[in-house]
């Protein structure tokens, strides 16, 4: 195993991390915590495959077991989404972005960060949220909609018009 392939990833680990968890203590124990899954389940990975997409898909499972673990998960809210790293020219519209990010149920939120912030592909994305690609693609295009209408002021209902099939 060569470490330099994972210290690699680091820095997009902590980015993810970050936005996972709003806090950067708390992103660096996330961090630190899936390097050492990493490291202690490395012979899972197969060679060849995305070993990206293979450690956030441990991320995403160490932060979820974490909030399991302090009975802090809920459904419609894992955590608030904080981007780094974006510029910040208009503090205001940053502000705005993350209030709505924070707004957004948890699946859309990681699909929009992983796709949008990290820019995996949709397959990679797949893989380290353990969902079908078009789980991916749907929440994708829920995510971005609904984060469109709450960016221009419009009134997000969270009633649905789905129709039972049998």
């Amino acid at each position: 195993m060569d470490s330099a392939e994972i210290a690699a990833h680091i820095p997009r680990l902590r980015r993810y991390a970050r936005a996972l968890t709003g806090d950067s203590h708390r992103a660096d124990d996330l961090v630190q915590d899936t390097l050492e899954r990493a490291l202690a389940k490395f012979h899972l990975w197969r060679r060849g495959s995305d070993m990206r997409a293979w450690m956030f898909a441990i991320m995403h499972n160490v932060f979820i077991n974490q909030l399991k673990a302090r009975r802090e998960l809920a459904l419609d809210e894992v955590a608030e989404a904080r981007l780094e790293g974006v510029p910040r020219s208009d503090p205001m519209e940053m502000h705005d972005l993350e209030a709505a990010l924070a707004r957004l149920p948890a699946e859309q939120r990681e699909v929009l960060l992983l796709v949008g912030l990290e820019q995996l592909s949709y397959a990679e994305a797949s893989h380290a949220l353990d969902v079908p690609v078009g789980t991916v693609m749907s929440r994708l295009s829920r995510g971005r909609e609904r984060l469109r209408t709450l960016l221009s002021g419009a009134s997000v209902t969270t009633a649905t018009n789905l129709k039972v099939v049998r």
